[in-house]
């Protein structure tokens, strides 16, 4: 016997109404973007393998265990983005998008990674995010994660907390891998196998550890701050008074370093208790060295990204969500010569009334199975076409949310102004 074919594990489908959730939230993070002069650019979700072992690091999780990686029939190494920024990279380069130029661009879509699903992280995952090339201040920074604040308010966030590192440069990093490998070498029996793993390859996520052991061990470890450059501590402190000028809370957490290798200077996370393990909603820093890396001249850059699973996750568990009707007005026909009307009537309001949702009634039916369908639709309305209206050139209108329920007629003409007004009150509840 044949058995149902399921979706793969950690790729989930999203239905209605929870569809309109995510286009009300990736509208509202859309519009603040846009007030804050990001282009869009739309990049493909299929990359070459090379660019991301360049970009991210040859020895990060990412790179190692979470890629999605395959020969096509050519033979080509690609891979399923595991993150946006590296093809960011790759696209301004490619389409010299950063000659003369100080581009700020945003982009949107599907990312990929192979790990454990759980709540808010999983192996297909969503973000938006952001970059700016070509201005290596901290004013920059300072705007970017005041542009994330605003952006984590418009959806209704207060609660999240702001943590900022500085990782300085790639020469002080060094020095500061020494001296962590140096201390905890001789803490070996302490460590987990990940982190004794790390510790050969990229020890400083190991200051990521969520083992409370290794946590505990790292309190009398060396602090990446002691060994900051002047350049590095200058532009630091400079983003602390920025954010500071404007009253944004923040916590300075050294321990913050991202798990991405081409991260310096500043980085910065969104994070909140209530999603466990996966707590971070924003994420982002510095990447000054990343387009030399791939071929470009040396560039400063910043950017940020955004996990929308893990927003819609937290505005479901507040039970801020707002319901999604499938409809504002529902349109219920009685009779062939109705249905024939309804067709041109439902078109003509639709072009009169571009944001007007309006479901019309197919496959027939009774007006009693009519109208119960019309209330499961959501709609506050419900437009009435049968042989009395079409003798009198008059529609039904039948208020569905109030309790009376009284159904009255209108003038054809006067449909379009009364809908308006529906629509005019449904945004102003909505707010």
């Amino acid at each position: 016997m044949s058995t149902n074919i399921r979706s793969v594990r950690g790729f989930s489908d999203t239905l209605p109404p929870q569809t309109a959730v995510w286009q009300k939230l990736e509208g509202r993070l859309r519009r603040i973007l846009d007030a804050y002069g990001y282009q869009e650019i739309r990049l493909p979700q299929l990359e070459k393998t090379e660019l991301f072992s360049r970009s991210i690091g040859e020895v990060t999780d990412i790179v190692e265990k979470e890629m999605y990686t395959f020969a096509d029939r050519n033979g080509d190494s690609l891979t399923l983005r595991p993150e946006g920024t590296a093809g960011c990279v790759r696209a301004c380069l490619e389409h010299g998008l950063l000659h003369n130029r100080q581009p700020r661009l945003w982009y949107a879509g599907a990312m990929f990674r192979h790990e454990r699903p759980q709540k808010g992280r999983l192996r297909q995952f969503h973000q938006i995010g952001a970059e700016v090339f070509g201005l290596d201040g901290p004013d920059i920074d300072a705007e970017m994660i005041l542009m994330t604040a605003r952006m984590l308010r418009s959806i209704g966030l207060g609660d999240v907390e702001l943590q900022i590192n500085s990782l300085g440069t790639a020469a002080a990093r060094q020095d500061f891998r020494a001296a962590l490998i140096e201390y905890l070498s001789g803490h070996r029996a302490r460590l987990d196998a990940d982190s004794l793993r790390r510790l050969e390859t990229n020890p400083l996520r190991i200051l990521d550890s969520k083992i409370p052991e290794t946590q505990a061990l790292l309190d009398d470890a060396p602090r990446l701050s002691d060994y900051l450059d002047d350049d590095s501590r200058a532009h630091f402190a400079a983003l602390c008074g920025h954010l500071d000028a404007v009253g944004q809370p923040y916590v300075i957490n050294p321990r913050l370093v991202r798990g991405l290798d081409y991260y310096g200077r500043t980085v910065f996370e969104w994070v909140t208790t209530r999603l466990g393990a996966q707590g971070t909603v924003c994420a982002g820093g510095r990447y000054d060295g990343v387009v030399e890396q791939l071929g470009g001249k040396p560039t400063p850059a910043v950017g940020f990204a955004m996990g929308l699973e893990r927003l819609v996750a937290l505005l479901e568990e507040d039970g801020t969500v707002p319901e999604a009707p499938e409809a504002d007005a529902y349109l219920v026909l009685l009779g062939e010569a109705a249905e024939r009307e309804g067709l041109r009537l439902a078109e003509a309001l639709r072009h009169d009334l571009p944001d007007l949702r309006l479901l019309m009634h197919c496959g027939g039916g009774s007006f009693k199975s009519q109208f119960k369908r019309a209330d499961r639709s959501g709609a506050r309305v419900a437009l009435v076409l049968a042989d009395q209206e079409l003798a009198d050139g008059t529609v039904g209108v039948k208020d569905l949310r109030s309790r009376d329920g009284g159904q009255q007629a209108l003038p054809r003409d006067a449909v379009v102004d009364f809908l308006a007004r529906q629509l005019n009150m449904t945004k102003h509840s909505e707010g």
